[in-house]
């Protein structure tokens, strides 16, 4: 393995304090040293002066697809997208065919990502086939691998069964992960409840369906004192809620999604099916609660929820078209662009929401820059200017509401176990 020297670069590290110009030497995997000068003849030099070093960006929920839905992404596509955009962890989430609710299935997820480029954590379910009525093969499946349980986009509506789940995974110290909507207020929903759903004519999903499952589960996590983890919080109503119970001391963590931050519902003003997701986009004053949410820590990390559809899926009427973003090839320029650049969150807080916070949730040794650590390794050019251009994506998904958008900030080296894997934008 050859030995790589990035040098002069603006080391971010939130773990150790860390935020200057340094060399990072790496050999066998791992990071060997860190130190203001390093020299080594035999190691391949990756300049980074005027670029920002990290530790590799983990994404704590994603869809990869596979096995079942190859048409939309695989493991191998879905991991080029990945480094593609930084990231060198990625934890998916279990809504594949068959779906990930016993042991076989998440050994022959791991068997395949062998040869994935980034480190691939899969996700169990917590019922068995998302179906809401009998608990999956929780335990066999953590021995197996899995690193949290969700139902993704599936909410768990018995609440007695939601508690079982809760009870249940203390014995293995996994977090549960919940999708927060009252399907009874769902129905046939497509965009948030408001002035733009009046205007388009679009059926609403009410912000309360998913406050009234955020506070269930909260009081259920606290009951049962076991770590609830909140997928892609969207409202300032669960906001609220996740804020006060942490302030109670519940065992509570949140994620928010890069589009939640920088898109509000105006935006299915031009029907772009690219602009249905779930949970929906929402009010301004929704994302403004977001924002102030992750700069004070209510929200812990920003995932992506890369959810990648097949063109032909999404060209139809906006009714019909499946939920979901193509985001991880986007996910750090419009983080960058949205929230750095104007100054709402500074380069430590940024780095800590997509590295040591995702790491910490998952119970994964990752997120740290420090000498005798894995070697993954992101190093991004702030200052880059770019138009996004869906057709360049590596992921089989096109479906972004960003395409055609200049954003600012991008990762142009990503290092994975000490192996370079993507160069000048260039997946390895």
């Amino acid at each position: 393995m050859k030995k790589l020297l990035i040098k002069e670069g603006r080391v971010i590290d939130p773990v150790n304090g860390v935020d200057e110009q340094l060399d990072i030497l790496i050999a066998e995997g791992e990071v060997v040293q860190i130190a203001a000068q390093i020299e080594d003849q035999e190691a391949e030099i990756i300049e980074a002066n005027n670029k920002v070093v990290t530790p590799g960006l983990i994404d704590m929920h994603a869809h990869f697809r596979e096995p079942g839905f190859e048409h939309k992404e695989t493991i191998k596509t879905g991991s080029e997208s990945a480094v593609a955009g930084g990231f060198t962890s990625v934890a998916c989430m279990p809504n594949t065919d068959p779906v990930v609710d016993n042991a076989s299935v998440v050994e022959s997820i791991l068997n395949r990502a062998a040869e994935a480029k980034v480190n691939l954590f899969p996700i169990g379910s917590i019922t068995k086939d998302l179906a809401g009525e009998e608990l999956a093969e929780i335990g066999f499946m953590r021995k197996s691998g899995i690193v949290a349980i969700s139902d993704d986009g599936e909410t768990v509506m018995n609440s007695q069964l939601m508690k079982s789940a809760l009870e249940y995974v203390q014995a293995f110290d996994l977090p549960v992960i919940t999708h927060c909507e009252d399907q009874s207020l769902v129905g046939e929903g497509v965009v948030n409840e408001g002035y733009y759903s009046t205007v388009t004519g679009l059926e609403p999903i009410p912000a309360v369906a998913e406050d009234i499952i955020v506070a269930r589960d909260i009081k259920l996590a606290e009951l049962t004192n076991t770590h609830l983890h909140i997928a892609h919080v969207s409202t300032k109503g669960a906001v609220e809620l996740i804020k006060a119970a942490k302030q109670r001391g519940v065992s509570v963590t949140a994620e928010v999604t890069p589009h939640h931050l920088a898109l509000t519902d105006e935006a299915i003003t031009t029907f772009d099916t690219s602009t249905k997701v779930n949970p929906p986009l929402r009010s301004a004053e929704d994302v403004a609660a977001l924002k102030e949410a992750l700069a004070e820590g209510t929200i812990d990390a920003i995932a992506t929820d890369h959810a990648p559809h097949a063109w032909e899926e999404k060209d139809v009427g906006y009714d019909n078209a499946p939920f979901g973003i193509s985001g991880l090839e986007t996910a750090l320029s419009v983080l960058i662009t949205e929230l750095v650049q104007p100054g709402l969150l500074s380069w430590s807080q940024l780095v800590e929401k997509l590295t040591v916070k995702p790491a910490d949730i998952l119970g994964l040794d990752k997120g740290r820059l420090e000498v005798g650590a894995v070697a993954d390794v992101t190093v991004i050019d702030p200052e880059f200017e770019y138009t996004v251009d869906v057709d360049k994506f590596y992921s089989k998904g096109k479906n972004s509401p960003f395409a055609g958008r200049t954003l600012t900030g991008k990762a142009v080296t990503t290092i994975v176990d000490g192996e370079l894997v993507m160069k000048d934008g260039q997946v390895l």
